[in-house]
């Protein structure tokens, strides 16, 4: 970092991502920071640097090796490696620490025989809240949000029918099966809770009304006029249901039903085709390729984050498509890695049973052996890919 650089934070007011400190304080103290970088986006903490923004310099002759050893060693876990520069300005030195954001979330503050998780809002770390502690472990792999119990819920909320003919037909399930038993080994139930409950996935995937008790179920599937957002929409819905079909025979009781990303197949299709006759027949022509748009609703329904209070969003306007599933990436996970076919699954109980219906492949890797190639082959353009701590978007462009 160059001098100017450092004084032009220095000129800045503490934030989400800026921290002053001297190098005086309380090793916990910093510690705290750290942890708060670490699981949020990461962030600066410009060492010998006063509140105001003003300069007093370093005066430990070891920061380093105090801040990697006794700070971040003793007091933040799972460790974590910032990066360090010292900076002399005017005869005084500044150490410059950069936190990456964490790859192992949640960190904790170690002190005091307890482990405190803190997270970054504005210019102050706070403890984290039970959503954003939920949402913390669900990122890290260590606790998967759709296993958590709806409350209230109970598996008479379920389509009877359709969690049966999944055991029945796809499971296998012997006769001599106790149902209730193989539901809570799925982790259909949670046996935790009594009465038992039904869990997230569970519920989105079987239940008659999936937004009964939980809200963030289902798909807002929005048609706009032009290129932006107005009041002027041609489509707005909520669209509430299962994610998985019922089979069924197709007589009266026993009816064919289509999964919720079908249903939203069906809706958006007069406003991203059309038909055109060609000789004696017609033939629908589509402005996006349809397996793309099919794969990415599937992807944004099974991979969304369940900690998050929102729905999938489909919204199409004259010129493109976006396809928004809610929350931010799991651990590790970028979109340079999701269009090079890597793979993490945040909710792998609910990709099991999608695969289980054909609805994904073995390999999991539709975006970049579908969804580009044929974008690029459609229209002549790779998607947009966009990822921040609220959403995974995805923009189909129409071909001009």
């Amino acid at each position: 970092m160059l001098i100017g650089d450092l004084l032009e934070l220095t000129n800045q007011l503490e934030g989400a991502k800026l921290e002053f400190k001297r190098d005086d304080e309380r090793p916990e103290k910093f510690a705290k920071e750290v942890v708060a970088f670490a699981n949020m986006n990461g962030g600066i903490v410009l060492v010998g640097v006063e509140d105001d923004g003003s300069i007093s310099g370093i005066q430990r002759n070891n920061l380093q090796e105090w801040l990697m050893d006794t700070v971040i060693g003793r007091h933040v876990h799972p460790f974590i490696l910032p990066d360090y520069e010292e900076i002399v300005v005017e005869g005084k030195r500044v150490a410059v620490v950069k936190i990456p954001q964490g790859n192992s979330k949640p960190y904790v503050l170690k002190y005091n025989d307890r482990q405190d998780i803190y997270v970054r809002y504005g210019n102050t770390s706070q403890l984290a809240g039970r959503e954003q502690q939920a949402r913390l472990f669900d990122l890290g792999g260590l606790l998967s949000a759709e296993k958590f119990p709806v409350h209230g819920s109970s598996i008479s909320d379920l389509d009877e029918h359709r969690y049966k003919e999944y055991f029945r037909d796809i499971l296998i399930q012997s006769p001599d099966e106790d149902m209730q038993e193989m539901m809570v080994n799925h982790s259909l139930l949670v046996d935790d809770v009594r009465p038992l409950a039904c869990s997230y996935f569970a519920y989105a995937l079987f239940a008659k009304k999936p937004q009964l008790r939980l809200p963030q179920a289902g798909v807002r599937l929005s048609v706009f006029e032009g290129n932006d957002k107005d009041y002027n929409t041609k489509f707005d819905r909520v669209l509430d249901g299962p994610l998985l079909e019922r089979r069924g025979s197709g007589g009266a009781n026993d009816p064919i039903e289509p999964a919720l990303h079908e249903r939203v197949s069906t809706l958006v299709q007069p406003y991203v085709s059309n038909e055109t006759l060609q000789g004696m027949s017609r033939r629908r022509v589509w402005d996006y390729p349809f397996e793309a748009i099919r794969e990415l609703l599937i992807n944004a329904f099974i991979h969304r984050d369940w900690t998050k209070q929102n729905y999938v969003r489909v919204v199409v306007y004259d010129n493109r498509m976006e396809i928004i599933s809610p929350g931010a990436l799991p651990n590790g996970m970028t979109t340079e890695r999701i269009k090079s076919g890597a793979q993490l699954q945040r909710n792998p109980s609910s990709v099991r049973i999608f695969r289980d219906y054909g609805y994904v492949e073995d390999q999991g890797i539709g975006i970049r052996r579908k969804v580009i190639p044929l974008m690029q082959q459609h229209n002549e353009r790779e998607p947009d890919f966009e990822a921040t701590e609220d959403h995974f978007k995805v923009t189909l462009w129409k071909k001009q």
